[in-house]
């Protein structure tokens, strides 16, 4: 039975029995890992705190080829957000996050570049609801163009030409833009340049860089992150069950 090792991410913990938990990580170089930590819940348990959601850890960790569940063996904390945990509305927006994740992502699917986006989504200093609404756009965002679910909002999804910036294009149902040449008849809701903006400058800015250029557009944000979980649920095939919190508390 093999040892593995790999800085990860604490996403969820839940209780397994008296003394143990269920702990989800998503690991750098394994994915998504599930694992139980034998006598967590114990006062004096050897993980202390190094279980709490959205903390920096170095895992070790055995397991079975024939069994979903590995066995952890050693959790040593790198960084903590313990702090920023406290706050419910960091809180219930990473929850969603972890959500999201453990829904697209499959378990033990290697993903160096989505590890690094999560790193650096949960790693940054947020203060205050929209700038947690744009580090949620900019999750979801990028979650979708990593699975190769977003389109190009470049071009029109029907000819192929280039959009103008000048231009409102139409936006058809599989979120594909299209010109007002190939709209026809058809009726579609406009997509604002702005919307545009925020849907393809994710591509070249960092999540802190990006936090600074949508937190003052509020009302972008709430419009492009809506139909962007309309697509979520198509690929997941149902709603994310932490998005009906989050939902309550915006």
């Amino acid at each position: 039975m093999p040892l593995f090792e790999s800085e990860s991410l604490v996403l969820r913990s839940y209780d397994l029995s008296e003394a143990d938990r269920i702990v989800v990580f998503f690991t750098r170089e394994h994915g998504i890992v599930r694992g139980v930590a034998k006598g967590a819940k114990r006062l004096k348990s050897r993980f202390g705190s190094s279980l709490e959601p959205f903390s920096t850890v170095r895992l070790q960790y055995f397991q079975k080829d024939d069994r979903e569940l590995v066995s952890i063996q050693q959790v040593e904390l790198s960084d903590s957000r313990f702090d920023a945990a406290a706050d419910p509305d960091f809180l219930n927006t990473f929850a969603y996050l972890a959500d999201l994740l453990t829904a697209m992502v499959p378990p033990h699917d290697p993903n160096e570049t989505t590890y690094r986006m999560v790193k650096a989504c949960v790693s940054a200093d947020l203060r205050g609801k929209n700038e947690l609404a744009a580090i949620r756009l900019y999750f979801e965002l990028w979650l979708l163009r990593l699975g190769g679910y977003l389109p190009d909002w470049a071009k029109c999804g029907d000819c192929g030409q280039i959009l103008p910036d000048d231009r409102e294009p139409g936006l058809w149902r599989d979120l594909h833009l299209i010109c007002g040449n190939c709209q026809g008849s058809r009726k579609m809701a406009a997509v604002s340049g702005l919307s545009r903006s925020l849907f393809v400058s994710v591509k070249r800015l960092t999540p802190a860089a990006y936090v600074q250029r949508a937190r003052t557009e509020p009302d972008a944000v709430r419009e492009l992150s809506g139909l962007l979980r309309h697509v979520i649920v198509n690929v997941v095939g149902r709603e994310i069950a932490a998005e009906r919190t989050l939902a309550a508390n915006l």
